[in-house]
């Protein structure tokens, strides 16, 4: 049984100038232990696709299954429980903390939540903040008082804090320069190899999910257009988008940089409001034909046992 499973899920938003289609109809599955990269442009619906299963936003159509649960009709007592299970790591680590609230007071808010008893949160906070490499006396001090990648490492430890088995990571390393970034990968992976979490990683930065992801999967416009194992997007990806977004990503190799194949987009993204007919990418594609402005493909097998939603692989 997959951990996490979305059937045909629906986030729409009313706004003034109509309806946005922020999530347009996506089906995934993460596995036990997995992570798995969820990768696009920004404004495709990834970040809203992982709040929506926070149940921080509403779905207006589909199924969230967590754990064998689904979400949607779960009252606050269950929905407190599922957050138990699941927890969120958010971009901005500064604003994802009261400034007003000690490191440790942060920490600790979810086990005060969750009822648990004063010494065993003490001592609960002191292991948490071990783990995420920072000293103890971190607790007394405030968020200002700590770097963008220290302040990274104490959301950290409150995603942890309840033992979760699926944490969100919501471009969580994007603020952050480089060097930093790469500390945090690393931290995430020890964790993941020392408690068996599962992450759905969110980014727009190719290089990081190529790093950390098992699987996956691209999005365009609030739809997935391939899905596939890190091994298979990287070495022969086969959708005209995903070729596209590995084609801009940075190469530190410059040889490498030169032979590699070009798929240069063109256009700007389209609006959600009103998403082109057909195949949501036609209006970029450069292999589009005539049969992509009438009809929407759907996820597929593919060669090197990816998915991907185009006509013409």
């Amino acid at each position: 049984m997959s951990l996490l499973a979305l059937h045909d899920v629906h986030v729409r938003f009313n706004t003034a100038g109509g309806v946005v289609r922020a999530v347009d109809g996506v089906s995934l599955e993460l596995a036990v232990g997995e992570t798995l990269g969820l990768v696009g442009e920004s404004g495709c619906g990834k970040s809203t696709l992982g709040k929506a299963i926070m149940k921080l936003v509403p779905i207006a159509d589909g199924e969230i299954v967590v754990d064998g649960v689904d979400i949607a009709p779960l009252g606050r007592e269950q929905l407190a429980e599922m957050r138990r299970k699941v927890q969120m790591i958010f971009q901005d680590p500064y604003g994802s903390l009261n400034p007003r609230s000690t490191v440790g007071r942060s920490v600790a808010q979810p086990l005060v939540i969750a009822g648990w008893k004063p010494d065993a949160t003490a001592q609960r906070v002191e292991t948490l903040l071990g783990w995420v490499g920072l000293p103890s006396d971190a607790k007394q001090r405030y968020p200002h008082e700590f770097s963008g990648g220290q302040r990274q490492r104490i959301g950290i430890a409150r995603a942890l804090a309840l033992n979760p088995k699926l944490i969100i990571c919501d471009e969580p390393v994007s603020a952050l320069d480089v060097s930093v970034r790469a500390q945090v990968i690393n931290l995430l992976e020890d964790l993941k190899s020392q408690f068996g979490v599962s992450y759905l990683f969110i980014s727009h930065d190719l290089s990081v999910v190529e790093h950390i992801a098992d699987r996956v999967a691209v999005m365009y416009l609030g739809t997935l257009v391939e899905v596939g194992g890190r091994d298979q997007i990287w070495r022969n990806p086969q959708h005209p988008y995903t070729k596209a977004l590995l084609a801009a990503a940075p190469i530190a190799d410059p040889k490498a940089a030169r032979a590699r194949q070009r798929t240069v987009l063109q256009g700007e993204l389209p609006s959600p409001i009103d998403p082109p007919t057909g195949c949501p990418f036609h209006s970029r594609c450069p292999i589009a034909q005539d049969r992509c402005k009438l009809d929407r493909p759907v996820l597929r097998p593919v060669a090197g046992g990816a998915q991907a939603a185009c006509h013409f692989i």
